[in-house]
């Protein structure tokens, strides 16, 4: 019965040992092998530059009155006389969103520092994006005209939309860099590069946009806003790693 038990033991720990990789060698030693993986890890940024497909056109109407109602009221007057104006200029309602409304009171404080409530302003901020890029300063002004001094311009950007087709191009570029970058390092070395191992894709981004406004210079021409489009990055960083083929 001892003897049966010790056997019992003496195969549980073989099934253990081989179980974590290790292996009986000729001369009853243990050998344990773990394939050492060589390589290189390279970074790279792929960049296209492109034209902006749309302009992001920001702004708030306002209006001050003595009671609250009456500054809402005149508020909601000079929204609609900018959605007119957006709608007469072909924009589509799915483009235009309302950002916020608010009221609140108005104070003028005396030398001494007294406050005293002078009445309420209320304003309505609007997020319109402008896919047609051509006539952007023409809605523009037709906005501020349809509304007059009521009115301030929060934002007016160009931005890019579809970036698919960039990012794309990013990526490629992006790879590209990144397999020259391997290759020298193989060179240096002096070994072959391998296959891929892995890669990694961070977050793609735009560049700021370029300045929006200035005055067209053309003779009858200098009072009407004109956005300049100029042009924009995106950008596609990867990390890869390749093997050496001959593991050195």
């Amino acid at each position: 019965m001892p003897n049966f038990k010790l056997a019992i033991v003496f195969v549980g720990s073989f099934s253990l040992l081989a179980s974590c990789g290790f292996s009986l060698g000729e001369e009853n030693t243990w050998d344990v092998t773990q394939p050492i993986e060589t390589g290189v890890t390279v970074e790279a940024t792929g960049l296209v530059k492109v034209v902006p497909d749309a302009v992001q056109f920001n702004f708030s109407v306002f209006a001050i009155d003595a009671s609250s109602s009456g500054a809402l009221k005149r508020a909601n007057e000079l929204a609609s006389q900018a959605r007119e104006a957006l709608d007469k200029a072909n924009v589509d309602k799915d483009e235009i969103a309302t950002q916020s409304i608010n009221i609140y009171p108005e104070y003028s404080y005396s030398q001494d520092g007294v406050q005293n409530l002078v009445g309420f302003r209320a304003t309505q901020s609007f997020a319109v994006t402008l896919r047609d890029t051509t006539s952007a300063g023409e809605v523009v002004d037709a906005v501020v005209a349809s509304v007059g001094t009521d009115l301030s311009i929060d934002t007016l950007a160009p931005i890019l939309i579809n970036s698919k087709d960039a990012a794309e191009q990013a990526r490629e570029n992006a790879i590209k860099i990144a397999k020259d970058k391997a290759e020298d390092y193989a060179d240096l070395l002096g070994v072959d590069l391998g296959n891929v191992i892995s890669v990694r894709e961070f977050a793609t981004s735009g560049a700021t946009p370029q300045p929006w406004l200035r005055a067209d210079l053309a003779v009858g021409e200098s009072s009407k806003t004109v956005v300049d489009l100029g042009t924009q990055e995106v950008s596609v960083t990867v990390e890869a790693r390749w093997a050496f083929a001959n593991g050195n």
